[in-house]
């Protein structure tokens, strides 16, 4: 078959079925209202772009100190569970997919966004460089987060697993844990972010320890074949790095080949989320080349793909399905028009975050 051929032929993650190979990619889109419940408009929004294999939400915290954003929606309080069933219902009336991206950024964050709650929380003390958005929308310092106790970890895990029992209960067709871009179990993972002594730091195996923890816990109320995992090996996005990524992450594949999971989703490091821009680097290292071929299941690849690239990537047998962000964003009916080659609506960048419908529900279908 040609790459095209294999794009729409179904398949399985785990215990998910897909109708085709296109996944909708896990986009923060900052329009969550009052309470971190998910706009109104976002049923619309999901609903639209159902032609999907499978969509992956927008980054949703699992406690309010999980918020990095303004405007990013929850899914840890009875109202943003509500909510997030009626998104699911109206993508499942159309016949697409949908899991819940679950995360908890970390460091990446501020206190304003989380007063009661105060600084934020991460594997060491160390603050990223740059600035970040605030609860007022604007840029501030980031400030030194506080190094998480046992007790904090403790809690942690309880929260993904309430986290894990709300998506249930709004219907989701499964679970990706949100281990990439630098946020919380990221920083866990890599050695420039965590400086830690415990059993929580220092070796590949200990740095693992939380993910596998969380992986557990989620367990708990999906079986591990409806669990996902994204990873950014080499990503520089919010001030990562670590001493040694491919021994790294071949260990976390390794490990993850333990649970039968749905998939593992890797980003490409030329994506913008992963520290690129539009302008794809060609000298990036290939992630999917590095790395597929340790992975026993199936296997996500994301970052800035175009219809032919993603197509290559199928073809050469490097992914199982690929992930596609910007683009979906543009245009709702991504997948109907890659099957009949039809021209894409462009994207605008000044409306990917705040605001309403103007960049959300308006990009015309054909």
């Amino acid at each position: 078959m040609s790459g095209k051929e294999i794009m729409f032929t179904p398949i399985k993650l785990g215990a998910i079925e897909l109708k085709n190979r296109l996944v909708m990619a896990p986009l923060t889109r900052m329009r969550a209202i009052a309470g971190e419940v998910p706009h109104p408009l976002a049923k619309t929004y999901y609903s639209q772009r159902a032609g999907a294999g499978l969509i992956i939400s927008e980054a949703t915290q699992i406690a309010p100190i999980g918020q990095g954003y303004p405007a990013t929606p929850g899914i840890y309080s009875a109202a943003q569970t509500v909510a997030w069933k009626e998104i699911v219902e109206a993508v499942h009336s159309k016949g697409g997919k949908i899991v819940a991206q679950l995360w908890h950024v970390g460091r990446i964050s501020h206190s304003s966004l989380h007063p009661e709650q105060g600084l934020p929380e991460a594997p060491s003390a160390i603050a990223p460089a740059g600035q970040t958005y605030g609860a007022d929308w604007k840029l501030h310092d980031y400030e030194a987060p506080k190094a998480m106790t046992s007790e904090d970890i403790a809690r942690l895990l309880t929260d993904f697993e309430l986290a894990a029992k709300n998506a249930k209960t709004a219907g989701f067709d499964g679970i990706e844990i949100h281990s990439a871009n630098g946020y919380l179990l990221d920083q866990f993972l890599q050695d420039q972010t965590n400086q830690r002594t415990d059993e929580y730091g220092g070796s590949i195996d200990n740095r693992m320890r939380l993910l596998g923890e969380v992986i557990e816990s989620i367990a708990k109320v999906y079986p591990s074949d409806r669990i996902g995992v994204r990873l950014s090996p080499y990503g520089s996005f919010n001030d990562m790095g670590d001493s040694d990524p491919i021994a790294l992450f071949n260990a976390v594949i390794q490990k993850l080949n333990g649970y039968q999971l749905a998939y593992v989703h890797m980003i490409e490091p030329r994506s913008t989320s992963a520290g690129g821009n539009d302008q794809v680097n060609v000298e990036a290292p290939i992630t999917s080349e590095i790395f597929r071929a340790a992975y026993q299941g199936k296997f996500i690849s994301a970052g800035g793909y175009d219809q032919a690239m993603g197509e290559a990537v199928l073809d050469a047998g490097l992914a199982d399905a690929v992930a596609y962000g910007r683009l979906y964003i543009a245009n709702p009916d991504l997948a109907e028009r890659f099957e009949q080659g039809a021209p894409l609506n462009p994207y605008d960048r000044a409306t990917f975050y705040g605001g309403a419908e103007v960049g959300y529900t308006d990009y015309p279908a054909l």
